[in-house]
C-alpha cells in the first residue's frame, strides 16, 4: 500500500528536513507538530499542522495535541480489515502511513546537574510513545501497514526503498522499524523509572535536585547484540554478545575486530581482564598483559612495546601459550615480530603500524583488536541463580601518601615503585592473590586458590620453574593474611617487602613475622577481593 500521508513529530531533529523533502518530492502530504512544524516550514517545505488537522489546538502547554482520533484513527486503522477502512472513511479520517517520531530528551535531561523532580517529569514524553506504539503495532502484513522511524539513521535507507518500491514499504521493512521502536519506548520506559525509583521520596524539596539512592529500587537494563558466538565456555552451551550502550568507550565492549576467526565467549571474557588490567597503568609507561582463563600469567613495563612484551612473556611462557596479549600503547613492527613467535588467540591496543598490521595478517586466525584507551566508570553485574548482584565498579586507586608502612623497616624507593606495580597487577588476579613482582614485571602469580598460604606457594613455584630470581622481589596480597604462614612462605622465598590491606585479628602476629625476617611491610587499608 503507497504511502501518502506522514506524520513527523522530533526531539533529535538531525536529517529530518532533508528526509521530509525527500518524501515531499515523492508526493507524500505531510503532517507535524511545534518545532518539527517549523523547522520544515522555514526550509520551504508545505506542511500541515496537526492542529489544524484535527481541528483542535495544541493545548496544556502541548501535552495534548496528537492525542486525537483523527491520528490515531488514521495509525491503527488496519489496512487489510475492510470494515476499519470504511470507518475512517466514515468519519473523515486519512490514513496515516508514516509515522516519523522520536521522543522528548528525558535521558539528557535528567543527565545536567541540578536537574529538578519537575523538569524530569516535564520531558517525559506522553503523546510520543502513543503514537510509536500505535504504529509500531499497525505496521501490518503485506496487505499494508505504517512505518515508524525513531532513528534518523534509517532515513536514507527509508527514503531509497520508497523511490525503488512505487513508494512502498515492505512488510519486511515495517517489521524491522516496529521492532525497533518498541525497543526504542521500552528503552525510554526503563530510563524514566530507573531513574524515578532512585529518588529518595522521603526528600523531595520543590525547585531542587531530588536526593537519590545509589541503586533504584527496580532496575532495567538493556543491552544490543553484537554477535552470536559458536558456543559459550564449553562446547555445548549456547552463547552471544551484548554490548551496553550506555556505557563510555574504553571497555572491552567498544572493541574493532581488525583481522581474525570470529571472537568466542571465553575470549571475550579474557580480552576484558586482559584490557581492563593493562588500563590500570599510565600510559607515561608502556605496558603488556599477559591473560590466560582470566588470569594475568604475566604483566610488565618497559620503554618499548617489545620490551614490556617480553618481560611479560617471561613470567609464565607455559601459561602465556594460547593467551590473550594487551598493550596500552602502540604495536610497532618490532613488537608484532616477537609476538609473533607465540601461539595467541587474541592481540589487543588502541593502535597498530601498518608494518606491524602486515606482519599479524600472516597469522590469519590470531584476532587482531583495536580498543580505545580510557578509564569507564561502570556498574559491575553478577548474575547469580534468580538474581543479580550490583555493585560499583572497583576503581580505587592507591597513592603512596595513603600507604602506612607497619614494619621498623620501610620499603626502599625501588621496592616502594615495585610495590605499587604489584598492588595494580593483583587487583586483576582472582582471589586469593599473591604476586611477586621485581623491576617492573611479574616474576610469580597465585590465583584463585582456597588459602592464601597455597596462593604464596604457587606462586613461588611458578617463578622457580620460569627460572626467574625471587630474592630482593616484593609481594602483593589483595587481602590480608590470616595467619603468618603465608607471610612465611614469601620470606622464605626471598621476598624483601610485601604490600597488604591489614585489617587481620592477627595483623600484629603478622607483622612481628615480617620484623624477624626482615621484611618491609606496608598496608594499604582497603582490598581487591576478585571473584
Amino acid at each position: 500500500m503507497k504511502v501518502t500521508q506522514a506524520l513527523l513529530s522530533v526531539s533529535d531533529k538531525s536529517g529530518v528536513v532533508e528526509f521530509a523533502r525527500e518524501l515531499s518530492v515523492l508526493g507524500v502530504e505531510l503532517l507535524s507538530t511545534g518545532g518539527t512544524a517549523k523547522a520544515l516550514r522555514d526550509a520551504g517545505l508545505d506542511v500541515t499542522d496537526v492542529g489544524d488537522y484535527t481541528g483542535f489546538p495544541e493545548m496544556l502547554d502541548g501535552r495534548v495535541k496528537t492525542l486525537h482520533p483523527k491520528v490515531h484513527g488514521g495509525i491503527l486503522a488496519r489496512r487489510d480489515v475492510p470494515e476499519h477502512l470504511a470507518t475512517i472513511e466514515a468519519h473523515h479520517i486519512p490514513r496515516i502511513d508514516l509515522v516519523v517520531v522520536n521522543l522528548y530528551p528525558f535521558q539528557a535531561t535528567v543527565a545536567k546537574d541540578g536537574c529538578t523532580l519537575a523538569d524530569a517529569i516535564e520531558n517525559i514524553d506522553i503523546g510520543g510513545p502513543t503514537m510509536v506504539r500505535a504504529a509500531a503495532k499497525n505496521h501490518g502484513n503485506e496487505a499494508g501497514g505504517v512505518g515508524i522511524v525513531t532513528d534518523p539513521a534509517d532515513y536514507v535507507a527509508i527514503v531509497a526503498e520508497l523511490k525503488s518500491n512505487a513508494c512502498t514499504l515492505s512488510h519486511k521493512t515495517r517489521f524491522e522499524l516496529a521492532r525497533k521502536a518498541f525497543t526504542h519506548t521500552a528503552r525510554y520506559d526503563s530510563a524514566i523509572a530507573n531513574w524515578l525509583t532512585a529518588v529518595n521520596a522521603d526528600k523531595l524539596v520543590d525547585n531542587a535536585a531530588p536526593e537519590r539512592v545509589e541503586y533504584p529500587t527496580r532496575l532495567q537494563l538493556a543491552f544490543d547484540k553484537v554477535q552470536d558466538l559458536r558456543y559459550g565456555e564449553n562446547p555445548h552451551q549456547t552463547a552471544a554478545f551484548y554490548r551496553d550502550l550506555a556505557s563510555p568507550a574504553g571497555g572491552i565492549g567498544s572493541y574493532t575486530q581488525l583481522q581474525g576467526k570470529e571472537l568466542s565467549y571465553n575470549n571475550i571474557a579474557d580480552s576484558d581482564a586482559a584490557w581492563e588490567c593493562v588500563k590500570a597503568f599510565d600510559t607515561s609507561a608502556v605496558a603488556c598483559v599477559i591473560v590466560k582463563h582470566a588470569n594475568p600469567c604475566g604483566v610488565a613495563l618497559g620503554a618499548t612495546a617489545e620490551e614490556a612484551y617480553r618481560k611479560a612473556f617471561s613470567t609464565d611462557p607455559t601459561s602465556a601459550f594460547g593467551g590473550i596479549i594487551a598493550f596500552n600503547a602502540e604495536v610497532d613492527k618490532a613488537t608484532a615480530e616477537a609476538i609473533s613467535g607465540q601461539f595467541m588467540e587474541v592481540c589487543i591496543a588502541p593502535f597498530y603500524t601498518a608494518e606491524a598490521l602486515e606482519l599479524l595478517a600472516v597469522k590469519k586466525n590470531v584476532r587482531v583488536l583495536t580498543c580505545p584507551l580510557g578509564k569507564i566508570s561502570q556498574t559491575d553485574y553478577k548474575r547469580v541463580a534468580g538474581g543479580l548482584l550490583v555493585q560499583t565498579y572497583d576503581d580505587a586507586v592507591l597513592r603512596e601518601a595513603d600507604i602506612k608502612v607497619v614494619t621498623k623497616r620501610a620499603p626502599t624507593p625501588k621496592e616502594m615503585s615495585d610495590l605499587l606495580f604489584a598492588w595494580r597487577v593483583a587487583k586483576y588476579v582472582k582471589s586469593n592473590a599473591i604476586v611477586y613482582c621485581k623491576d617492573g614485571m611479574t616474576v610469580g602469580v597465585g590465583a584463585g586458590q582456597m588459602s592464601r598460604v597455597d596462593s604464596a606457594r604457587i606462586a613461588r613455584i611458578k617463578a622457580e620453574n620460569a627460572g626467574l630470581v625471587i630474592p630482593g622481589c616484593v609481594v602483593a596480597s589483595d587481602a590480608f593474611f590470616p595467619f603468618r604462614d603465608g607471610l612465611d612462605v614469601l620470606a622464605q622465598a626471598g621476598a624483601t617487602a610485601v604490600i597488604q590491606p591489614g585489617g587481620s585479628m592477627r595483623d600484629a602476629e603478622v607483622i612481628a613475622a615480617a620484623d624477624e625476617q626482615n621484611v618491609a611491610m606496608v598496608f594499604t587499608g582497603f582490598r581487591h577481593f576478585r571473584h
